[in-house]
C-alpha cells in the first residue's frame, strides 16, 4: 500500500511538473533578414523575397544568403579569435546568434545553462573542402575530423560562452531546431537546470547540398516574381528554395518578468514512412503533434500557424490538410517565412518561432502576399508553430504572451 501510495504521489508530481511555466526569455537570429529584432521585423514588413542567384551545382541557383551586416559580423568573430579561423560557417552562425541572445537575456558566464542547438547537416561547407582535398591530395588536415563533426556546434558555443552547463548537438533533420526546444523543456521541468539555451544552425549552400535537392526534383526552377510558393496549395511544381542562418532562443522556468512569451503546449510525432522523404497524405504525423500541443488549449484561441510548408507540392498540401483535420472549417491565419528566406533546413523551426514572438509582440499579422488570407483575428495572443523533417517527425509548439 505504501508502495502504490508513494509512486501515486511520484506520478502526480510529475504531472504537475509537466505544467510549469517555460518562459522564452530572449530569441536572437542571424539570417537573410538581419540579425537585430527591428530590422528583421521591419523586413518581414515588406513584400519582397530575399533570393538572389548563385552559381552552384554547375548552375545559377536561386539561394537566400545571410544579408551584408550578418556576414561582416560572422567574418569579425572568425578573425577575432584563431581557433575560429578553422571553424565551419554553421558554427560561426550559431556563436553570434548565441552571444545576442544571452546578452538580451542577461545570462553571464557565471550563470549554469544548458546549450542544445543542432543542424541537419552541419558543417557541410568545411566537410565539402576537406574531402574535395582528401581526393587532391590523398591526405586528410589535422583538423578535418573535430571541425567536422556536429557536436562540434554546441560545444563551441559553450566554449565561446565560457558556459560549464551541459551541451547537445543533434540532427533531426528539417525539425532539429523544435526537438531541441523540447529538449530544453524537458531538462527545466526535470529540475537538471534552471536556464537552457537552444536552436538550429544551417549554412547549407554549397555544391552538393544543392545537387541532392535537385535530385529528388523539389527544387525550384520557378521564374515566377515569388519563385517559392510556399502555401500556395494549387502549385503544379516544387518551388523549395534553401536559405542560410541560426536562431536561438533562452528557456528559463517559471513566469518571468522579462518573457517574451511562454511556451503553451509541445507536441510531437513520428509515422511510419511510406517513402524515404514522404509523409502521408494527410500527414498523420503533423495531426498528432499539434493535437499534443493543443491538448489544454481551445482550439478557438488559435490565432495564427507558422507553417513548415517548404514550398513543396506534397509537403504543403499535406500540412494543411493536417491542420483542416484538427481544427475543422474555423482555421486560424496561415503563415510562413519560407517564400521570403527560403527552407534554412535545422534552423527553420526557430526562425519560425521568431515569426511567431515578432507578431505577438507587435500585434501584426504577416501573411504570404500570394496566398489565401483565412479570417483575420482581432488580436494574436496565442501562435502554433509546425516543423517536420525527413523521417516523418514533427514538432507543435503553441507560444502564447
Amino acid at each position: 500500500m505504501f508502495y502504490l501510495i508513494k509512486n501515486f504521489t511520484t506520478f502526480a508530481t510529475k504531472r504537475k511538473d509537466l505544467s510549469q511555466i517555460i518562459s522564452i526569455t530572449a530569441l536572437a537570429s542571424i539570417s537573410p533578414l538581419g540579425n537585430d529584432p527591428k530590422v528583421v521585423w521591419e523586413n518581414y514588413k515588406k513584400e519582397n523575397h530575399c533570393f538572389i542567384t548563385q552559381f552552384l551545382d554547375h548552375k545559377q541557383t536561386l539561394v537566400a544568403q545571410l544579408d551584408d551586416n550578418s556576414k561582416a559580423l560572422v567574418e569579425a568573430l572568425r578573425q577575432s579569435d584563431i581557433k575560429y579561423k578553422s571553424l565551419d560557417k554553421s558554427v560561426l552562425y550559431a556563436m553570434v546568434a548565441s552571444r545576442k541572445a544571452i546578452k538580451s537575456a542577461g545570462w553571464t558566464s557565471k550563470d549554469v545553462f544548458g546549450i542544445n542547438i543542432g543542424s541537419s547537416r552541419g558543417a557541410t561547407d568545411l566537410f565539402e573542402k576537406h574531402f574535395k582535398d582528401y581526393l587532391a591530395t590523398g591526405k586528410a588536415q589535422t583538423l578535418a575530423s573535430p571541425t567536422t563533426t556536429l557536436g562540434n556546434i554546441s560545444s563551441w558555443v559553450a566554449h565561446d560562452l565560457q558556459s560549464l552547463g551541459p551541451e547537445i548537438s543533434h540532427s533531426i533533420t528539417c525539425s532539429t531546431a523544435l526537438h531541441a526546444l523540447l529538449n530544453g523543456v524537458a531538462w527545466l521541468r526535470a529540475g537538471m537546470t534552471d536556464k537552457f539555451l537552444v536552436g538550429g544552425s544551417e549554412a547549407p549552400l554549397t555544391d552538393f547540398t544543392i545537387g541532392q535537392m535537385r535530385a529528388l526534383k523539389i527544387y525550384s526552377n520557378s521564374e515566377e516574381a515569388f519563385p517559392n510558393r510556399a502555401l500556395d496549395i494549387e502549385k503544379t511544381q516544387n518551388t523549395m528554395i534553401l536559405g542560410e542562418g541560426a536562431a536561438v532562443c533562452c528557456l528559463e522556468i517559471g513566469k518571468k518578468e522579462n518573457a517574451l512569451a511562454y511556451v503553451a503546449g509541445i507536441g510531437y510525432a513520428t509515422e511510419i514512412l511510406e517513402h524515404n522523404i514522404s509523409i502521408s497524405a494527410e500527414a498523420i504525423c503533423f495531426q498528432r503533434s499539434m493535437k499534443m500541443a493543443l491538448e489544454n488549449t481551445d482550439l478557438l484561441e488559435v490565432d495564427a500557424i507558422v507553417m513548415h510548408a517548404p514550398g513543396t507540392k506534397a509537403g504543403d498540401l499535406t500540412e494543411y490538410k493536417a491542420i483542416q483535420k484538427v481544427f475543422g472549417g474555423n482555421l486560424p491565419m496561415l503563415t510562413t517565412n519560407k517564400w521570403k528566406i527560403g527552407h534554412t533546413f535545422g534552423a527553420s523551426g526557430m526562425l519560425s518561432i521568431e515569426l511567431g514572438i515578432l507578431m505577438m509582440l507587435q500585434q501584426e499579422f504577416i501573411g504570404v502576399p500570394f496566398a489565401e488570407v483565412q479570417k483575420p483575428r482581432k488580436q494574436i495572443r496565442k501562435v502554433l508553430v509546425n516543423s517536420v523533417g525527413f523521417g516523418g517527425n514533427a514538432v507543435s509548439i503553441l507560444l502564447s504572451i
